[in-house]
């Protein structure tokens, strides 16, 4: 299995007391979707682009989205420190079940992105997590538009057309397509070159 079949599930921190327990950081919306974790791929800072696979015998859930681990094998301090700073894994094939309205963002690069007012604008080519927000990065008219990925604006998806619909505000586009000669400021008439410098 490698690395395009997987999502990223988090990361590993420090080593938890002495018998083996690792401090977890999971990047999901819901922690309860994986109280029963059996498994996950790790992929050790030592070796990128690897994944080892191991079993999940204890799974503790902390404050926000911190988990302790405690991984088969691991059953010191000495065995834990290795991992720190490992990233966790899973495979996409094992992802929770979404609400019909809900799409993870892999699902949907490559749909048409649909517009309830302009219709069809262009197609999904990425994502980009940022700080603030997660935006959809889209090409139209040969320039990239970046829309927010927020409920008001990004409807629903359908994976049977293979289209997303949006609601896009007005002008929003008009952004991107501004042409570059326009941005360019014009002379003023008192900006004639001066004559003692020919």
């Amino acid at each position: 299995m490698t690395l395009d079949d997987c999502y990223q599930l988090g990361s590993l921190g420090k080593p938890h007391g002495l018998k083996g327990f690792v401090v977890a950081f999971f990047d999901v919306d819901n922690l309860a979707d994986y109280r029963q974790l059996k498994t996950v791929l790790l992929e050790m800072p030592t070796a990128p682009g690897k994944l080892v696979p191991y079993g999940v015998e204890k799974f503790q859930p902390q404050t926000g989205n911190k988990v302790l681990l405690k991984l088969q094998g691991i059953d010191r301090i000495e065995e834990a420190e290795p991992l720190r700073n490992a990233k966790l894994w899973r495979p996409l094939a094992e992802l929770p079940a979404l609400a019909d309205d809900q799409f993870y963002f892999h699902d949907v690069v490559g749909y048409t992105v649909v517009d309830e007012v302009l219709g069809q604008l262009g197609v999904v080519e990425t994502f980009y997590e940022l700080p603030k927000q997660d935006v959809l990065g889209m090409r139209y008219q040969g320039q990239e538009v970046l829309i927010p990925v927020v409920d008001e604006l990004v409807r629903r998806a359908d994976q049977t057309t293979r289209q997303l619909f949006v609601k896009l505000p007005e002008g929003l586009l008009d952004v991107y397509l501004t042409p570059s000669s326009q941005q360019q400021e014009e002379p003023d008439d008192d900006d004639e070159p001066n004559p003692a410098a020919r």
